[in-house]
């Protein structure tokens, strides 16, 4: 089995396609990678902030260490280059079962079924 990006949603902003980040600024959006088995309907949501160096340097600075799970870092927003990234990825995890591939997938971002338990 083989994971397939089927889309990405940001609600940071209404189309990341056409999005334009402010000349300069630090970037900071949520990007939620839905993903399924490759062939089949059905998609799941494994999230992770994209963000740039600035936003990082801003962010450590303000805060102090960040651990950086489920963070994308691009030096400039480009969404092809973060689609192609994804896809990329999703192409490299492949399982017996979903679950195995989620866990792959889950490096890249937090699956939403990631510590879910039956019953």
């Amino acid at each position: 089995m083989r994971a397939e990006l089927k889309r990405l949603h940001s609600p940071d902003a209404k189309d990341l396609r056409a999005f334009t980040p402010v000349k300069d600024a630090p970037i900071s959006l949520l990007v939620q990678a839905m993903v399924g088995p490759e062939g089949e309907d059905g998609e799941e949501s494994f999230d992770f902030v994209l963000c740039s160096p600035a936003w990082l340097r801003q962010k450590v600075e303000a805060t102090g260490p960040l651990v950086g799970r489920h963070h994308l870092v691009m030096s400039a927003y480009d969404y092809n280059e973060l689609e192609r990234f994804v896809r990329r990825f999703c192409d490299g995890c492949t399982g017996a079962t979903w679950n195995e591939v989620a866990a792959k997938l889950g490096r890249l971002g937090h699956w939403e079924f990631e510590d879910y338990r039956d019953g």
